[in-house]
């Protein structure tokens, strides 16, 4: 019974995960992580299947930042534009010029407007005034002489719509509608616009095209599509690289219609428009996928070189030229799949090249209805399997529907088809994402178990990591190289004779999770508290090749945690607590140990012996950390000060012993300097030159008073008295632990 509810509960997620993809699908409900998925999954075919390489038919003139310090401010005055005209065509043969610019404004630099009111006026009765006006009139007359240069030439100007909602201004001359408005009967693709920005009337009767500059961006700012017809008035509009593409083969009307399809008992309506005799199918809204290419196919000119003669003719001549702008503060930058910053008028020069190509590629008028019936279908069927055949056959029907998935959209984009796909694929992982749940969960419960289990041995953070992988991890006693700190409270015995019990007790829980925390933050095994001492390893049961530099940072964070620690307990009324910690790297024994009454996982060995040891004599050194020789050459992450050479109880063969000074970027000059002193100092009191010793000890007592420079000064004086036997060895011999 409970599994037939389990089952139906199971299918009854199944089915709203279905229906909410198909209202997505259709249009019924938004869902923004499958458009961004639909918006990765173009990007990325786009990216993998991008031609890269020099494209010679389009070239970009650039008013870059040097012609604008060549030129002048933009906008430039119209004769310099006309300049630039007679350069392009005349000097350099281009085939066609696209403006992505608007000239909306008359051109009143010549002051031929001001000599003219003054010719009319009484203070001007000389005829010869008036003549010469007259005579320089065609000259200074700067918005003629530019309509006169686009004349008969392949030029299109570019302008723009003013989508619905963002005003309805109309200024300039719009060209006449490039297309009917039942050209694509019964379809009327596009959004009427509510205004325009075009160019002035005298330009736009000289020039024998034009076409809107208008940029389409998806939902996340991405300019992956562009409207190469838009609706307005009584008639449809080409976009600007329609329009360029259109009079550089000659300026024919361009053609346009709807094809009639058939298909799943449905009948549907695949626009297109034909420009310069290319044919170029469309989506339903009028508009195409922009076919970029990888790199930097098409070459930049400057405006200013070509203006002085100085730009090599190659690279424009009877190339389609685009005319548009780099520099800052006039640049027109896009979002687009291969750059954050990619200038507007090089997609025009992408969709060109796309056109010339055929490889422009739109959304197929079934689209939708394909996607809904994949979500439906493919939705059944693998629900269906997973409910009763189990997550392994789910897995193996939900790779092999998201590789029919994949190879259809392949299939879809080789014929120039855009089909988003990523609505189906998301219900399929989705599917067996929500189904295998089920599995799981009593798996996850099972893991929960042994988390419980591990967490008497381990810290639980350590635990759980280990329930994610169990077979990596094992219980089992062994052998390896680990670093073990100890670290205890000096004086323990006085301090907590000084505190009732239950202050001792709060006392105890702030210290040891203070420094619990910092063990846990680089990743150590708390082993066990003993009192107010902690023992703490490094390198079981999580692997950590830099277990050395882990524990020695942890002792130095140790010391640093003290102070707002003593500030606290001091605004308290508690004792300040001072530390020593021992830190040892070397091979131990690890893993669950004890008796039958009690298990406890654990590190056992000399090394661990040794340091405890270590702990223990910190004091005697006035140092808050020691670390061993084995620990200094593990670990390259910290600088250290060697102190003395000793035989601790229990141990025949000496140690070298050392305190870590910090990391050793950043470690001041002053700290490794007052190190490499003592270091040379105790070089000197092994060798029994106790004056030498003495002398450098002196002296960095004078300049910093520290327990360790006396501690030594104190030694030198006892030899001098008592001088040690013929084989000394310079070893300090410890009897006590």
């Amino acid at each position: 019974m409970k599994r037939a509810a389990s089952r139906l509960a199971q299918a009854a997620l199944s089915a709203l995960v279905v229906l909410l993809m198909a209202a997505h699908v259709a249009g019924m409900l938004t869902i923004p992580p499958v458009e961004r998925a639909e918006a990765w999954l173009y990007d990325a075919w786009l990216k993998r299947t991008a031609p890269a390489g020099p494209d010679d038919r389009i070239a970009i003139l650039d008013i870059d930042e040097a012609s604008l310090k060549a030129v002048g401010r933009w906008p430039w005055n119209r004769d310099v534009m006309t300049r630039l005209v007679g350069q392009l065509f005349d000097r350099y043969g281009v085939a066609a010029v696209g403006f992505d610019v608007v000239f909306a404004e008359p051109d009143t630099s010549s002051g031929l407007a001001n000599l003219e009111r003054l010719a009319q006026s009484d203070l001007a009765n000389n005829r010869a005034f008036r003549a010469e006006v007259a005579r320089l009139a065609p000259a200074l007359d700067y918005d003629a002489r530019f309509a006169q240069a686009l004349a008969e030439k392949p030029v299109s100007l570019g302008y723009y719509f003013i989508p619905a909602g963002f005003g309805d201004a109309k200024t300039g001359r719009l060209p006449p509608p490039a297309l009917a408005a039942h050209a694509f009967a019964p379809l009327a693709p596009g959004e009427p616009a509510a205004g325009y920005g075009a160019n002035l009337e005298r330009f736009q009767a000289a020039a024998p095209a034009a076409g809107f500059f208008n940029m389409r961006a998806d939902t996340d700012g991405t300019a992956r599509r562009m409207q190469l017809v838009a609706p307005y008035g009584d008639g449809y509009y080409l976009s600007l690289s329609a329009s360029t593409l259109g009079i550089a083969f000659g300026g024919d009307a361009p053609l346009a219609g709807a094809d009639g399809l058939h298909g799943g008992g449905r009948d549907y309506r695949a626009p297109w428009i034909e420009v310069g005799g290319l044919r170029v199918p469309l989506s339903t809204d009028g508009s195409v996928y922009v076919p970029y290419r990888a790199g930097a196919p098409f070459p930049y000119v400057s405006a200013a070189e070509v203006l002085a003669g100085r730009a090599p003719v190659a690279q424009l001549e009877n190339r389609i030229v685009l005319v548009g702008s780099t520099a800052p503060g006039l640049a027109d930058l896009r979002v687009t799949p291969f750059s954050g910053a990619f200038p507007g008028v090089e997609i025009h020069a992408h969709l060109i090249a796309g056109m010339l190509d055929g490889v422009t590629r739109s959304t197929p008028p079934w689209s939708q209805d394909a996607r809904l019936l994949a979500v439906l279908v493919l939705g059944a069927v693998l629900t269906a399997v997973l409910l009763r055949f189990g997550p392994v056959a789910g897995l193996a029907a939900t790779l092999t529907l998201l590789g029919a998935l994949l190879a259809a959209y392949a299939a879809a984009w080789n014929r120039y088809w855009v089909v988003p796909l990523a609505a189906p694929m998301l219900t399929v992982f989705g599917l067996y994402a929500l189904n295998t749940a089920y599995g799981f969960f009593a798996e996850s419960r099972s893991k929960r178990q042994i988390t419980r289990l591990f967490g008497q041995y381990v810290p639980p953070e350590l635990a759980t990591e280990m329930s994610r992988d169990p077979a990596h991890y094992t219980m089992e006693g062994q052998s390896r190289d680990m670093t073990v700190l100890f670290s205890d409270i000096r004086g323990f015995t006085d301090f907590s004779e000084k505190l009732p019990p239950a202050e001792l007790a709060e006392v105890l829980n702030a210290y040891l999770s203070t420094m619990t925390r910092i063990v846990q933050e680089q990743r150590g095994t708390i082993d066990k508290y003993i009192g107010d001492a902690i023992m703490a390893f490094w390198n079981a049961p999580v692997d950590l090749p830099d277990h050395a530099t882990r524990a020695v940072r942890t002792a130095l964070a140790m010391q640093a945690a003290l102070p707002d620690l003593n500030r606290d307990f001091a605004a308290r009324g508690w004792p300040e607590v001072k530390i020593g910690v021992g830190v040892n790297t070397g091979r131990m024994s690890v893993g669950n140990m004890g008796s039958e009454f009690r298990m406890s996982y654990t590190v056992m060995g000399d090394a661990v012996n040794l340091g405890s040891r270590l702990e223990g004599i910190t004091k005697q050194y006035g140092v808050g950390i020691l670390a061993t020789q084995a620990t200094v050459e593990a670990d390259s992450g910290h600088a250290y000060m060697k102190i003395d050479d000793v035989r601790v109880k229990g141990k025949e063969k000496p140690v070298a012993i050392y305190t870590p000074l910090g990391d050793k970027a950043g470690l001041p000059d002053g700290m490794r300097r007052a190190a490499a002193e003592f270091e040379a100092a105790y070089a000197c009191y092994q060798k029994q030159d106790w004056a030498g010793a003495e002398a450098a000890l002196t002296g960095l007592k004078a300049r910093s008073p520290q327990a360790l420079y006396d501690i030594y000064l104190e030694r030198i004086a006892h030899f001098r008295e008592a001088p040690p036997p013929a084989d000394w060895d310079g070893v300090f011999v410890y009897t006590t632990k």
